[in-house]
């Protein structure tokens, strides 16, 4: 992966004038069309006050899964330890949410703002064990870009 090309046009959409909404949705885009192996971008963030994920920007295939509660699946695994999940075999997952069959492996990433976590970036791949640390260094700097701008 050539992390320093993504990062620079990630920079060029965090830096342009457009809404928040459009800048995620162009970020959603972007890594979508741009990572072979990522097949459903989204981002998720807390729903109010409730216990519960909301679906936000996305790119790829449409989802039930619009609202998600703390602890479900690998998004609401993600809300409630603060931590990155990286599943490369969602098959062998027991609290995980099935977005389709093509669904492989998942990547979620928590985004934090003053220490707290307010969403996520979720990528679904098609692809099983595709995910390395190079992933996990690109979410976790678009994870911070978007906190800034929210």
């Amino acid at each position: 992966m050539y992390l320093k090309q993504i990062k620079a046009y990630l920079n060029t959409i965090f830096n342009s004038t457009t809404s928040t909404e459009e800048k995620l949705q162009a970020i959603c885009n972007y890594l979508k069309t741009e990572v072979p192996y990522y097949d459903w971008v989204g981002f998720y963030f807390k729903n109010g006050d409730k216990k519960e994920l909301k679906l936000a920007q996305y790119a790829g295939e449409e989802t039930e899964h619009v609202i998600i509660p703390f602890g479900k699946g690998i998004c609401g695994q993600v809300a409630v330890s603060n931590k990155n999940f990286v599943v490369q075999d969602v098959s062998k997952q027991d609290n995980y949410i099935s977005c389709g069959w093509k669904v492989k492996s998942e990547i979620v990433v928590p985004i934090f703002i003053n220490g707290k976590n307010v969403g996520q970036i979720d990528i679904d791949s098609h692809t099983a064990n595709p995910f390395t640390k190079q992933d996990e260094e690109l979410l976790e700097y678009v994870c911070q870009k978007v906190a800034a701008i929210l």
